[in-house]
């Protein structure tokens, strides 16, 4: 019986963001195109049947359990068994920036669910599972399913894409962005027209836009000023609503050139983007 494994929490971006309309319930309407990176945080569960708790050994500062995407993951898969299962031990290696509209969070929780089904022997499916974490984040689900896709609705209604898996600089600007206070502004765009999803992903998604941007911009001059920065050497874009923007590149090469001469204060990552989740790869190899 394997007692602790190590696994992948991927970033993803949203490689276009569009607001199609607002809903009676006050959420937005989207269409936006998920595409995995190389490159996120890293989970390690280690099984405790002497201690039957959940434990995360490395928790957030200020976060507090019941609030943690990993913790309520984890109990959350826990309540779907009948049977008494063994504690965890759950140590989290942290190289996203939180805020960044990377996905963190949301892909911390798809870890932990795939994870734990795995080591507590659940046999849960993806679509049961994908379930459950829609209750924990619209963009929990497209991690669980790990495909690159394009998401409607609230993100959480996915058709798998296919998009060119080209590398990317992504950068974070010191700031940190108050997702709320985005989808609050009157002048945030929110009746872009549906696009037909066959085009969206066989065509270029550098023709289209994230609908945040621009008010994004507005209030957040260090976004701004990023953007005008490595728009200099192509295509720059806003991830989600979070301060993280990105280009793409063809080339590895290319793209950490561009990474030796970026702005002094400005942290960041160069990174492949992958349209199979390297969490399902991993998943593959251990079964």
């Amino acid at each position: 019986m394997t007692t602790s494994i190590t696994l992948p929490s991927p970033a993803k971006l949203n490689l276009f963001l569009h607001i199609t309309g607002k809903r009676p319930d006050g959420y937005h309407e989207l269409q936006t195109l998920f595409q995995f990176l190389d490159y996120g945080d890293e989970l390690t569960f280690t099984l405790t049947p002497e201690q039957p708790e959940i434990r995360l050994e490395n928790p957030i500062a200020g976060v507090p359990d019941d609030q943690n995407l990993i913790i309520r993951a984890a109990r959350a898969l826990a309540s779907r068994s009948s049977n008494a299962l063994p504690g965890v031990r759950i140590n989290l290696n942290k190289r996203l920036p939180m805020g960044g509209g990377l996905g963190g969070g949301s892909s911390n929780a798809a870890t932990t669910l795939l994870g734990l089904n795995h080591l507590w022997n659940l046999n849960l499916s993806e679509d049961e599972l994908a379930d459950i974490g829609l209750t924990l984040g619209a963009d929990v689900p497209v991690f669980v399913r790990g495909k690159a896709a394009i998401g409607e609705g609230v993100g959480e209604v996915l058709t798998p894409a296919n998009p060119p898996q080209d590398w990317f600089l992504v950068l974070k600007p010191n700031c940190d962005i108050n997702t709320g206070k985005i989808f609050s502004e009157k002048r945030l765009t929110r009746d872009t027209p549906k696009l037909k999803i066959r085009p969206a992903f066989e065509g270029d998604a550098s023709r289209y836009r994230n609908d945040c941007e621009d008010v994004v911009r507005e209030l957040y001059p260090e976004v701004d000023r990023s953007l005008e920065w490595l728009a200099q050497f192509g295509p720059a874009r806003l991830t989600g609503t979070g301060a993280c923007i990105f280009g793409r590149f063809p080339t590895e090469s290319a793209a950490r050139i561009i990474w030796e001469s970026k702005p002094s204060g400005i942290k960041g990552f160069v990174a492949k983007g992958v349209n199979i989740s390297p969490l399902h790869t991993k998943l593959t190899e251990l079964r």
